[in-house]
């Protein structure tokens, strides 16, 4: 598998992000609702970077069915914390076609929060299906199936510490 970003390209990216949330939200008390499960090492680097209260909930929604590509939506709230009245930022490790964050983004909002915006760690080009697009993103990526810093293909790569792109001897290993 090839490299796309290493472990300090992705932290010098975390930092960007997490400056850029600062900025906005200054030291005003946020809820980051965080899609399981690949974007759980973003949002432990992510909130250590920030200085304002946070408050951490989960929200499950998944679509890859054991593939590299997406099937039916489900999204699961019951980890949720009570956003009503609150600012939220919703985090995710990509952003493909956009329908998983359009889909988190539409049931968060129906919890009646304050303000919602969104976050990503990559943002795919090339792929969306969806008018709209990431308040803020760590990294423009090529169409490409990546893995690697929670990120996963079959439940495997989450851990590694870089981002590589997912070639088909990687994908043929897997299945032997």
């Amino acid at each position: 598998m090839k490299q796309l970003l290493s472990e300090s390209e992705l932290h010098g990216g975390v930092d960007r992000v997490a400056a850029e949330i600062s900025s906005k939200y200054g030291n005003n008390p946020i809820t980051v609702v965080a899609i399981m499960t690949g974007s759980l090492i973003m949002l432990a680097d992510l909130i250590r970077r920030l200085n304002m209260p946070v408050r951490v909930s989960l929200i499950r929604a998944s679509s890859y069915r054991g593939g590299t590509t997406s099937g039916q939506l489900t999204i699961k709230e019951d980890m949720m914390l009570d956003v009503s009245d609150r600012d939220v930022l919703v985090v995710d490790d990509i952003f493909d076609t956009g329908k998983t964050l359009q889909a988190v983004v539409g049931c968060v909002q129906a919890m009646n929060p304050r303000t919602v915006a969104t976050c990503v760690l990559l943002h795919k080009e090339g792929r969306q299906l969806v008018d709209m697009k990431p308040d803020f993103a760590a990294f423009q990526i090529p169409d490409e199936f990546v893995v690697g810093y929670g990120l996963d293909y079959q439940d495997l790569y989450r851990n590694l510490p870089f981002l590589a792109v997912l070639e088909e001897s990687d994908i043929a290993a897997v299945h032997h």
